[in-house]
């Protein structure tokens, strides 16, 4: 696999739940239970690194021995952050997004992104998907849909596909029928964007010095953006999405699973 860095944007600021990546949980910060779990990654071989946008938030990864780079204050999104990373690091070929608001991300998965992204030449970028199987979660417009095309069986590359299309309403659409009875078809019909990526370095210049696109910003998801320009997008199979931090709730539920787990 070429040389691959994970990397996880770490801005100091956030709305539901103010600084929340500096929350203590079980004696850890938020961001560090997030940066042990990456530094489990097998991808993780050449490190990983918090791209930070505050001394304090530098701080904090020099309390638990972490590295960390300074990027602007002003970027507009987590991949245009990763993007002024990699221009730190011009022998690194394929670099991984790992939101760090997600201390309990699957390392697996983390390494099923790489690997599909390494494993294709004509990939701009890979992301990760699991199949939706509930009606609830098809009419979530915080559930993020994708459309996948061309799924694989190959042994090496069983449930990989190639992103058509993302959305936060239930696509594809169903004509005939309720699409909730097609949420036990396999290959699966309809599936859940999991905000994990891996991108080459090109495909960062590019998304960095381009404007968002008209679905981007209708949708509100910047891969659209990629999608537009006829970027490939591949995607990975994987475990179901692991619980995020975004409100006090979701921190107090994180609290409590350590606590049950004894970790």
């Amino acid at each position: 696999m070429p040389e691959t860095q994970i990397v996880l944007p770490a801005r100091l600021a956030s709305t539901r739940l103010p600084e929340k990546l500096l929350q203590n949980v079980a004696g850890k910060s938020v961001l560090q239970h997030t940066y042990e779990a990456a530094s489990r990654a097998a991808a993780a071989s050449a490190g990983v690194i918090v791209a930070v946008d505050d001394p304090r938030m530098a701080e904090t990864v020099d309390a638990f021995g972490g590295r960390w780079v300074m990027t602007p204050n002003d970027c507009p999104s987590g991949t245009d952050r990763i993007a002024a990373v990699a221009e730190q690091f011009p022998a690194t070929e394929i670099f991984i997004n790992v939101q760090s608001d997600e201390p309990e991300i699957d390392p697996a998965a983390i390494d099923a992104v790489a690997e599909t992204l390494a494993g294709d030449p004509e990939a701009d970028m890979a992301t990760a998907g699991t199949p939706i199987r509930t009606a609830a979660a098809l009419k979530d417009p915080a559930i993020v849909k994708i459309v996948m095309a061309g799924m694989t069986t190959q042994p090496n590359r069983a449930g990989q596909g190639r992103a058509v299309y993302f959305s936060r309403a239930c696509v594809p659409y169903r004509r005939d029928g309720d699409p909730a009875e097609l949420l036990e078809r396999n290959p699966p019909i309809y599936w859940h964007h999991l905000g994990l990526y891996a991108y080459r370095r090109d495909f960062l210049s590019w998304f960095a010095g381009s404007p968002p696109s008209p679905l981007e910003q209708t949708e509100k998801l910047e891969q659209l953006r990629a999608i537009e320009a006829g970027k490939k997008i591949v995607v990975a199979a994987v475990g179901p999405a692991k619980p995020g931090i975004d409100t006090p709730q979701d921190l107090a539920a994180f609290r409590r699973r350590l606590e049950t787990s004894g970790s």
